[in-house]
């Protein structure tokens, strides 16, 4: 339940605190104003009124609003905490503020959630866990597309709410299966028109013998070897004669090395301490000739394959050439080739299409057997419906009413595959139909009223907000209404914007609103009516002034008894 409200420059109001209990209020105030003020308020306070509209709701003339709520913390508001990430105890209450600024001739806004920045996705989200507005002749609301079908979800309970989630989670996997089902066939088919083409394609890839991604660089490697082999064999002669061979009386490098580690031994043996130089010497030895070797080899293979440099260039040549025609290195050609080979493969095809297809059919199966399973529990919960609204709808003057609802199949969605229609009948004769193309305005609000009374039963809602719901109907009527939101206000917080006495008499807690001007300006004023006699005089306002003064008296008596 909402315990405390506060307005600072919202639409007439300067500053207001508000503070509320359990059961039903109503507020009461002449036409125009300001009774739907508060309910706008939290209205906006809770993701409403964004943009321009959230402008017009601020006092004209001021650069900063606020809006300020508080709530008592229910098990359902604790787990949307929880798994929002909100650290809140279960003893803390719920505070809940919207603020405007203005900046640079334009208003910007800002939502908190006890001090902790919210945005608008998770206050629409937190929304149906704190109240639920209903306003007179919601045909709109009635009219928008699945908002019947989300009610009747709703009266279902847990249990169709956890079908509903298997519903959605079978379809999003037949439809994934589906689709990847459709984009195979077309490639198939787009397949079978390119095969020609894309077949020698794959025929010239096959011929190029395609394995190593490396190739062409390697080839590269060894194309630079053979074209400058005459100079890499001049180097050759020049390491070896100066490593082992020796110029000119000159000792090579080799030689040198053997005189070192001769002259090692013979020190090493008047000092034992250098025997490990003597060591370094000969592994610098062998080193050496390991060298000398890998030289030897190298200058075989300069020797060996002189033919091969065209060899390279034609193969290199015939790769770049691949390369440039299809825009893709070696890897994306192999690639390329592999892919081709499955695809013009009959049988490959044959088997992924039929993996596809049975894949489908699986899938189909599941959700059409949670679909049935769902329609299941609407038609039970339509029934539910029915015998609620046709124990309610008569004492509030529809004698003859009739209501049904109706589930017309449709193309399975996540929703399921059923299209719900209230269908609505008040007088004899009258055939059912949609409830939105003949109810007036009066047997819209009783039905709304009847509506929200059933779904305040079965789920743990919010504060229930009515404005106006009882427009348009006569006293009697407005009285059988009266009674049903006070007996509604025993189970949930009830708040109710009224112009007629007989609903004002039955409440709990009366809040009467008024609006005076002072220096130019006009102010609107909310007042608590605590005593008798200041509701009976309320009451008799609203009943047509002074000279209903004691109808109003019998209605607070009757009341009170």
């Amino acid at each position: 339940m909402i315990t405390g409200l506060q307005l600072h420059n919202i639409a007439l109001i300067d500053s207001l605190q508000l503070d509320f209990e359990p059961g039903f209020t109503v507020l009461t105030g002449e036409t125009g104003a300001g009774k739907s003020i508060l309910l706008d308020a939290l209205d906006a306070l809770l993701g409403g009124a964004q943009g321009a509209a959230g402008v017009r709701l601020l006092r004209n003339g001021c650069d900063r609003a606020r809006i300020e709520a508080t709530f008592l913390l229910t098990p359902a508001v604790n787990d949307w905490l929880r798994r929002a990430d909100f650290d809140v105890d279960d003893d803390d209450d719920l505070l809940l503020s919207r603020e405007w600024r203005r900046q640079d001739d334009r208003f910007t806004s800002r939502s908190r959630l006890n001090g902790v920045a919210v945005n608008r996705q998770q206050l629409q989200a937190l929304r149906p866990l704190l109240i639920d507005l209903t306003v007179q002749g919601q045909t709109q609301l009635l009219s928008r597309p699945g908002q019947q079908r989300r009610w009747l979800d709703r009266l279902g309970g847990e249990i169709l709410q956890q079908q509903q989630q298997q519903v959605s989670h079978c379809w999003r996997l037949w439809s994934a299966a589906a689709a990847t089902l459709q984009q195979r066939l077309a490639e198939a088919e787009c397949l079978k028109q390119q095969r020609q083409e894309q077949q020698e394609l794959l025929d010239a890839l096959d011929q190029a013998d395609l394995d190593d991604p490396s190739e062409d660089k390697q080839l590269e490697l060894e194309q630079d070897r053979l074209v400058h082999g005459v100079r890499l064999q001049e180097g050759l002669s020049i390491l070896f004669s100066h490593l082992r061979d020796g110029a000119d009386q000159v000792p090579s490098l080799l030689d040198h090395c053997s005189i070192c580690i001769q002259e090692l031994q013979a020190m090493a043996q008047l000092d034992g301490s250098l025997q490990p130089l003597k060591d370094c010497a000969l592994d610098l030895e062998a080193g050496l000739e390991d060298l000398l070797q890998q030289l030897d080899s190298y200058g075989m293979d300069l020797e060996s394959e002189p033919e091969r440099l065209d060899q390279l260039q034609g193969r290199l040549a015939e790769l770049k050439r691949l390369q440039r025609r299809h825009g893709m290195d070696l890897a994306g050609l192999i690639q390329r080739r592999n892919t081709l080979r499955e695809r013009l493969a009959p049988e490959g095809i044959a088997a992924d299409l039929e993996q596809l297809k049975l894949i489908e059919e699986s899938t189909r199966h599941q959700r059409d057997e949670v679909n049935t399973r769902l329609h299941q529990l609407r038609l039970e919960a339509g029934i539910r419906l029915e015998k609620s609204l046709m124990a309610l709808l008569p004492s509030m003057g529809l004698a003859n009413v009739r209501f049904q609802v109706e589930l017309t199949p449709i193309e399975p969605s996540e929703q399921g595959c059923d299209q719900v229609h209230f269908l609505f009948s008040a007088n004899p004769g009258q055939p059912l139909a949609p409830l939105v193309e003949v109810a007036s305005g009066g047997e819209m609000s009783r039905f709304l009223l009847a509506l929200k009374t059933t779904l305040a039963a079965v789920d743990g809602s919010s504060t229930l907000l009515f404005d106006e719901i009882d427009a348009g109907v006569s006293g009697r009527i407005s009285g059988a209404m009266g009674e049903l939101l006070h007996a509604l206000a025993r189970h949930r917080q009830v708040f109710c914007v009224t112009h007629q006495p007989l609903v004002a008499a039955v409440a709990d807690h009366h809040f009467r609103v008024s609006k005076h001007v002072l220096d130019g300006v006009t102010r609107s004023e909310v007042s608590q009516l605590r005593d008798t006699q200041q509701r009976r005089d309320e009451l008799a306002e609203l009943a047509g002034g002074d000279q209903a003064s004691a109808y109003a008296s019998s209605l607070l008596e009757r009341n009170m008894a």
